[in-house]
């Protein structure tokens, strides 16, 4: 039977390699539009938790999980010769920058190694993680072609970027438009009625090189007005004008206009790393990214400004940076999750600590801080009482997790920075809360 043929009556096996953020919804999706999924993960205790009919991702229940075990179209493995048993493979890893700002292909590459040990004629092979315009084609090809495979002969090969935001109220992986690029007629038509199957509506470009600069271009959009919407804020701090208040009037003009908003830096994996990728790519056309570079010198910024205004606000109390106690409320990258990925939290914890500050930190997701990257702080959770909030000399709030009283946590802390505009209508909190 054809791939194509097997996809419409649901007779295909998915298999998706890597189960975080992206990865673990998506398969859920296919599992749900009545797909058999494996999902492939070098972490073993991910897997257990799988099978085990539970969840290590806050906003996907393990209700969600267990069913899918139960009439077993969900297995989890870290055994990755079963990638030979998969009719379609959707590739999900990670793609970071190094210390340098350069792309990290590793995981790509490490991941796109391994599927060539397992593929097997007539197999799609799905790319989603956000990379520089032509990874598909001249970084994964020629490795799967290892294989002794040819492409668009013997297998098929697209790029379909993510388009995740965790626990966002109104959109989800199946409301979410699909966009889906190859650079063969057949790749092509696999990877569209793949996504058909789950997604709300599919969005077929020419090549897999337009659909990898459609997300570097969604990205680069956000990131160049947070920058803009940042500076202002530096600007207008410096003049006495609220920002918050200009946006929101600013935001009633019904055209010409979209609210972006500030905060102490950007997080998550997307936006402080995905438009860097298009300035290496377009180092090779001797092109400049002057807009990209820019925004990403003031929105890299953020966590600075912050410090800075929360050395002021000390200042006010007599009291020095060196040997505060500062609690940093939210640790996640952005409210109501449990996504540390390049939460600027962790930024303004190295900061806080090298100007002799004694930092700890809330966050009603994340009871224990893990490692990230190039952070490691083992730090745990503190509990919110009111014994604890009147002890520090300073209270920061990086994410506004929508679980805080923030009536409560003005009234019963020394001094509020806010860098989410969180507190701002707490009454009595004037003379206590500083905006940053």
């Amino acid at each position: 039977m054809r791939l194509q043929d097997k996809i419409r009556n649901r007779d295909a096996s998915v298999g998706v390699v890597g189960l975080g953020y992206v990865g673990l919804p998506l398969l859920l999706e296919f599992i749900d539009s009545g797909f058999s999924c494996t999902g492939f993960d070098i972490d073993d205790t991910k897997i257990d938790v799988l099978l085990k009919k539970g969840t290590y991702i806050k906003h996907i229940p393990a209700e969600r999980i267990a069913p899918a075990v139960d009439t077993g179209r969900l297995s989890a493995t870290s055994d990755f010769s079963r990638l030979a048993a998969v009719d379609c493979i959707i590739v999900a890893v990670p793609t970071p920058l190094d210390k340098h700002r350069q792309p990290d292909l590793s995981y790509i590459e490490k991941t796109s190694e391994t599927i060539s040990q397992y593929l097997q004629k007539g197999q799609l092979v799905v790319l989603e993680s956000s990379t520089w315009p032509g990874t598909t084609m001249e970084v994964m090809k020629p490795i799967l072609e290892k294989s002794g495979l040819t492409y668009a002969e013997d297998f098929y090969l697209a790029f379909s970027p993510e388009r995740e935001d965790p626990n966002n109220p109104v959109y989800n992986t199946k409301t979410i438009p699909k966009v889906v690029g190859a650079n063969d007629d057949t790749s092509r038509e696999c990877a569209t009625l793949l996504y058909d199957a789950v997604i709300c509506e599919t969005v077929p470009v020419s090549t897999s090189q337009a659909a990898e600069a459609t997300k570097l271009l969604e990205n680069i959009f956000r990131s160049v007005n947070i920058a803009l919407v940042n500076e202002m804020k530096m600007i207008l701090d410096r003049m006495g004008i609220d920002v918050w208040e200009v946006i929101r009037a600013a935001s009633t003009k019904p055209f010409g206009f979209m609210p972006f908003y500030p905060g102490p830096g950007l997080g998550g994996h997307c936006i402080p790393i995905d438009p860097f990728y298009l300035t290496y790519k377009a180092k090779e056309f001797d092109m400049p990214t002057r807009f990209i570079e820019l925004a990403g010198e003031i929105n890299t910024q953020m966590p600075y400004f912050v410090v800075e205004k929360a050395m002021e606000a000390l200042s006010r109390t007599g009291k020095p940076m060196k040997g505060a106690r500062i609690l940093i409320l939210g640790a996640a990258y952005k409210k109501n999750i449990d996504d540390l990925r390049e939460s600027p939290t962790l930024k303004l914890i190295q900061l806080f600590d090298e100007r002799g500050a004694k930092v700890d930190y809330n966050d009603p997701y994340i009871p224990e801080m893990p490692r990230v990257r190039k952070y490691d702080f083992k730090m745990k959770s503190i509990p919110l009482t009111k014994e604890n909030l009147g002890s520090y000399d300073l209270v920061l709030i990086s994410t506004a997790h929508d679980a805080y009283d923030w009536e409560f946590i003005v009234k019963h802390s020394k001094i509020v920075v806010d860098t989410r505009n969180a507190a701002g209508g707490v009454q009595g909190g004037d003379d206590r809360v500083f905006k940053a």
